[in-house]
């Protein structure tokens, strides 16, 4: 048997909190053997996440394994955890008892994030589960649009009348048998329940009972719509340093609250989808998908590759008389390409970064074209000196490094110009800029690579 493991302390010296090699074994061993106790006492320490990670790193066969052994174990911390495919395909293999279990203790925001991509079955056999209160709160939520402020917002709201003083809310939330598991403000509402603003808890509990709540409340106090975008929403929780946020209807009364923990998951699924684009590979690209689920995800990028690969080799055979006529050109062209490329993913990087942040707008985008150009220039000029000394050493020819040299500077202008004018450009056409870019960005790069290399050679070298 393999010595016991604490999976909670760091495993390395740089404090890794992410789960040890060792760990997998065990689990491993114990499902092999049947040993449920032995399962068991491994999961009990674990984390909700390391959990759902474990799940999701261990091959689909061992998983089957684990969940047929593991029965009444999987909970809805877990399931909430988990990758949307992977849930999916974990939901349907528990049984209708085991997934009520699951979710019966889940605050509604977690349900919904649970169910609202699932298909009809299992969302009904999920809310099947539910209380009858919580069930109409979650199809409530699930009538608003996708990814918006209603779906991401949990209805389990702590309020409070505008005139209370802070005595009156303390006596209040010890009597409350209904808190939300974890919450940060006490909403204030008007006879109309149109929140007025809010009092953080730690303010609450440090003033004296007398003290009005309305003479406590936070000056970062701001309302979302229920049909808000939650990337607006969690923009907007990341920009004003928000804990906590009343979502209201359209007659502006209070109808939930969203939270800093589910607009920051937001804020990192958008950022994974726009590394993920960036690579040409979809924006819910995972570890758990099967291999036709990777392959469908990847092979309409690769054919669109390929089209402009071609692109870029029919500039290439206009000049066939010139590379044959000087070997020494197929030998440094790829060199122009490759550093146009590589400088035009820098800028397209730091654009479509920008772009999601919102840092990149119509007042400055001017500014930002003119200085990914100069850079363009300042490297090229640099690169251009290097490059001009290699055609001059190599292959002794002072005109060949002048032609390099020429054609350096201009494929990095236009890579500065590019990454920067391309992404703004698809993001002024509703395309998004991190899933498309790349590819018309490294076109650009090569066909004005080549192109100027080419026909500089042809004109100055034959």
């Amino acid at each position: 048997m393999t010595d016991k493991i604490d999976p909670q302390e760091p495993q390395d010296d740089e404090g890794d909190f992410g789960l040890p090699a060792r760990l997998f074994d065990e689990v491993l061993d114990a499902v092999e053997a049947g040993d449920v106790a032995r399962l068991d006492a491994i999961f009990e320490p674990l984390h909700a996440a390391d959990i759902a990670d474990l799940l999701e790193q261990i091959d689909a066969r061992d998983r089957r394994a684990l969940l047929a052994l593991w029965k009444g174990g999987m909970d809805g911390e877990i399931l909430s955890e988990l990758d949307d495919n992977l849930r999916e395909e974990i939901i349907q293999s528990l049984a209708p008892t085991e997934l009520a279990q699951a979710v019966r203790e889940l605050e509604s925001d977690d349900v919904v994030d649970l169910v609202e991509y699932l298909d009809e079955d299992q969302q009904a056999a999920v809310l099947d589960a539910l209380a009858a209160i919580d069930r109409i709160a979650v199809e409530k939520a699930l009538a608003y649009p996708e990814e918006s402020a209603g779906r991401l917002m949990q209805v389990e709201v702590v309020r409070a009348p505008e005139h209370w003083t802070v005595g009156e809310a303390i006596d209040f939330l010890r009597r409350s048998e209904t808190l939300p598991d974890q919450f940060y403000h006490v909403m204030l509402v008007d006879p109309r329940m149109k929140p007025v603003g809010y009092v953080q808890i730690g303010r609450l509990l440090s003033k004296s009972r007398a003290t009005p709540l309305r003479d406590i409340t936070e000056e970062s106090f701001r309302t979302f719509h229920v049909e808000d975008d939650e990337g607006a929403v969690a923009y907007a929780f990341n920009q004003y340093h928000l804990i906590s946020a009343p979502v209201v209807d359209d007659d502006d009364r209070l109808v939930g609250v969203i939270t800093i923990d589910d607009a920051m998951n937001v804020l990192d699924e958008e950022h994974e989808e726009d590394i993920l684009r960036l690579a040409g590979v979809g924006g819910e690209s995972e570890l758990s998908d099967s291999v036709r689920e990777t392959t469908r995800q990847r092979l309409p990028w690769l054919a669109v590759n390929l089209g402009t690969a071609i692109i870029a080799s029919l500039v290439i055979s206009i000049f066939e008389e010139t590379i044959a006529g000087l070997v020494a050109l197929a030998v440094l062209m790829p060199i122009v390409a490759s550093m146009g490329g590589n400088a035009g993913t820098q800028s397209l990087t730091v654009a479509v970064r920008a772009i999601a942040t919102r840092d990149l707008t119509t007042s400055n985008v001017w500014r930002v074209i003119r200085r990914e150009v100069a850079v363009g220039l300042i490297n090229g000029l640099a690169f251009a000196v290097v490059m001009g000394i290699v055609g001059v050493v190599w292959f002794g020819s002072p005109l060949l490094g002048g032609v390099i040299a020429v054609s350096m500077v201009i494929n990095l202008v236009v890579a500065g110009l590019s990454g920067v004018v391309v992404p703004v450009v698809l993001d002024r056409f509703g395309v998004d800029p991190a899933l498309a870019s790349g590819t018309f960005v490294t076109t650009v790069t090569d066909v004005v690579g080549f192109f100027a290399f080419l026909g500089l050679a042809s004109v100055i070298l034959l």
